[in-house]
């Protein structure tokens, strides 16, 4: 017989693990190509891994919840035919991670536990096997490792991170001039009471990953959130007029995103400081303009698919990737390219009906754009006879930004900027 092993595959350039959901099949039940066979979960996105090839699942090498890094076999299938060498079916053993490790250990601070089991599951913060080796072997208590800046994705503690905290806390510490000054007060969660008829339970992975990653950016930037009301009525007009000749000739629904992409991502080319991360005391400007658009899922949580090079494509272009990537995330089908890369996020609060609100940064982005619902409303207008009151189609657009690059000056001519592309839109266009 010939066996088949199904690899964990690489979900993303910063992935190096993913964990095992749920099995789809069975051991020996029969395979056919392109079935799916588990599915695996990262800090990205969820997925599904299919089978390569047709024939009996043989053996289930990893349980379900258990973390698998990347490249490692995690079942084998039997495809039949000549006798082949079997793989070996146990777990394979884990890369020889102590290779890595420094090996000159130092002395542990007084009152200082060592890690422990179950002090790394109770953590708030991601920390990858090899990482949790190196602390473990240094005796870096879960409270130090909290405490060390990191580098990766989402400050993410990378190896190179923790080997130089261990090699800066062997040197002495020079203890710098006195200087007068306030700490920052430390923040305390404060105690959380439960009553007999109050009902408690655990959040899910995603909402755990969107809850830190929520506190990490308000911890980050200092966000400032600036409004401004928009006349969109050549907006209406013009998608009510063209709805119904595009989603025949198309085949697809054109919604306001699409049109608020577009000037987005004209507005960015103008004011490229926006279109920008800061590392430390560095700005960096992203040459791509990459917008994603935040899409509630069906379970209540978010995830932000990333339309790529928005700049470069017309409505058309914009209006597919808008409708594909949303169906994608809506089904859970998103793959990992759909979710990276992004250098500006869109929310729309008016899908829920709120005329605005106060979007939180998308780290390492330094802005936010927030649509409104689209609300009729009596304006005043200004003619040629005077002032008369008419009957508008209204938007609160908010952005939020990050003060440390954008300042109020900058964050209000981008949003203005957005405002006059929207109000002076041309009806007359055609596409």
């Amino acid at each position: 017989m010939t066996n088949f092993e199904i690899i964990m595959p690489k979900m993303g350039e910063s992935v190096i693990e993913a964990t095992i959901i749920r099995w789809l099949k069975k051991e020996g039940e029969i395979i056919k190509e392109d079935d799916p066979i588990c599915e695996i979960a990262t800090d990205k996105v969820d997925s599904e891994i299919p089978s390569p090839v047709e024939g009996v699942l043989k053996k289930i090498l990893f349980a379900e919840n258990d973390v698998v890094p990347v490249g490692t076999a995690i079942a084998i299938i039997d495809m039949g035919g000549e006798d082949a060498e079997e793989p070996v079916a146990d777990k394979p053993e884990k890369p020889a991670e102590k290779e890595e490790v420094v090996t000159e250990t130092t002395a542990q601070p007084v009152g200082t536990p060592a890690l422990s089991v179950d002090e790394q599951v109770t953590s708030t913060r991601f920390y990858s096997p090899l990482v949790k080796s190196i602390a473990k072997e240094e005796k870096i208590s879960i409270a130090e490792l909290e405490t060390i800046p990191g580098s990766g994705k989402n400050g993410r503690l990378t190896k190179d991170d923790l080997l130089q905290y261990i090699k800066n806390r062997q040197q002495p510490v020079v203890q710098p001039p006195a200087v007068s000054k306030l700490e920052a007060p430390k923040v305390v969660t404060p105690p959380v009471t439960v009553s007999g008829d109050d009902e408690v339970f655990e959040m899910d992975r995603m909402r755990r990953l969107i809850a830190d990653h929520m506190v990490q950016s308000v911890h980050t930037s200092p966000h400032v959130t600036s409004f401004i009301e928009v006349d969109v009525t050549n907006v209406v007009k013009w998608r009510e007029s063209i709805k119904d000749s595009f989603l025949k000739r198309e085949g697809e629904k054109i919604t306001y995103m699409p049109i608020f992409i577009e000037a987005t991502a004209k507005v960015l080319k103008e004011f490229p400081n926006v279109n920008a991360s800061v590392d430390g005391y560095k700005v960096i400007r992203r040459k791509k303009i990459n917008i994603g658009m935040a899409t509630a899922l069906p379970n209540g949580n978010l995830i932000v698919p990333v339309i790529k090079n928005a700049d470069q494509k017309n409505l058309i272009g914009l209006a597919k990737d808008v409708n594909s990537l949303a169906n994608k995330a809506r089904n859970s089908k998103l793959n990992p390219d759909d979710i990276q890369g992004g250098t500006f996020t869109i929310t729309n609060f008016g899908t829920f009906d709120s005329i605005t609100g106060t979007p939180i940064i998308n780290q390492p982005q330094v802005a936010i754009l927030g649509i409104g619902a689209i609300k009729k409303k009596p304006v005043v207008l200004e003619t040629k006879d005077g002032d008369v009151i008419a009957v508008r189609h209204m938007m609160i657009l908010s952005l939020s930004y990050d003060h440390r690059i954008v300042d109020g000056a900058l964050g209000g001519m981008f949003i203005r900027r957005i405002a006059q592309l929207l109000e002076n839109f041309d009806t007359e266009m055609t596409i």
